[in-house]
């Protein structure tokens, strides 16, 4: 019961931890600044695609709901006028709400598309910080072919991704449909949906130099709870605020790794830790 409370605070520490190590080790900061090139590029692409009609989307949504208000009021006896001041309320509600959602997409866009155009460099950093950590790296198949069975892996787990989202996306959109508590249940699956599939993205380098099936990837986020629910908790907020999810992928991306090393491999990875002490010893 100690370590529950525990690992809920230790998980969202790790994006800060990462921040303190890319400070303290300057030789890391050379693999941070091509992805964030990249993410710069994708973020003026989903600002200019996405965010801006997005945001007018969301205004004319709003004064359409505002007016119909307005006119359906305007139809009953005066003493129900107060009903004006209700609607405003709603009105800015509607504008956070819709906007927050917005900027949730644009975020878990950018940690997608981020994630694979900047994969050799993440998988670098990734790397060298598990040395820094662990003192070593598994065993990596240099074959010619590995690299195309490299590739087809990558595909895969995004397309496993998407097969994941469409069985759990869709379900939960038929909690909309439920009177009262339909929406709140919406929310709280798709936050949780969201939060896996963003541990998936920054669990996803060392996992796969140990070259785990989707499956088993997926077990270990959800075996590493509650510590991998609030580090995914506090990426998915880091990368949904504007610009500042430009900086904040390479950051989670870290973070991920700092985790695995500290509480996933420890724990799941006995024989690896058996084969580095008695390659140690030798």
């Amino acid at each position: 019961m100690f370590n529950l409370p525990m690992g809920l605070i230790t998980g969202a520490t790790y994006p800060f931890r990462a921040l303190a190590l890319l400070v303290n080790q300057p030789k890391l900061r050379g693999y941070v600044i091509v992805p964030i090139l990249i993410n710069i590029l994708i973020g003026i692409a989903l600002y200019v695609g996405l965010v801006f009609p997005g945001l007018e989307l969301v205004d004319t949504l709003t004064q359409q709901w505002t007016f119909q208000w307005n006119q359906w009021i305007a139809s009953l006896p005066m003493w129900l006028g107060f009903l004006t001041g209700f609607a405003v309320v709603v009105h800015w509600l509607l504008n956070v709400l819709m906007l927050l959602v917005l900027f949730l997409v644009t975020g878990f866009l950018l940690v997608q598309f981020g994630a694979i155009l900047g994969s050799p460099w993440y998988g670098q950093l990734s790397e060298q910080i598990e040395k820094i950590r662990l003192g070593q790296l598994p065993q990596i198949n240099t074959h010619p072919l590995a690299i195309a069975q490299d590739i087809w892996r990558a595909i895969l787990f995004e397309l496993k991704k998407l097969l994941l989202m469409a069985i759990a996306g869709i379900p939960l959109l038929l909690f909309n449909f439920i009177p009262a508590i339909g929406t709140l249940l919406f929310s709280i699956g798709s936050l949780t949906l969201a939060t896996t599939l963003v541990c998936l993205d920054f669990f996803d380098s060392p996992l796969e130099r140990r070259k785990l099936p989707f499956r088993q990837k997926l077990t270990l986020v959800w075996r590493t709870f509650p510590a991998s629910a609030t580090f995914g908790l506090v990426c998915f907020g880091l990368v949904s605020v504007p610009f500042i999810n430009i900086l904040t992928v390479p950051l989670c991306v870290s973070g991920g790794t700092l985790l695995f090393c500290d509480r996933i491999w420890p724990h799941h990875f006995t024989q690896e830790r058996s084969d580095i002490a008695i390659g140690t010893r030798e």
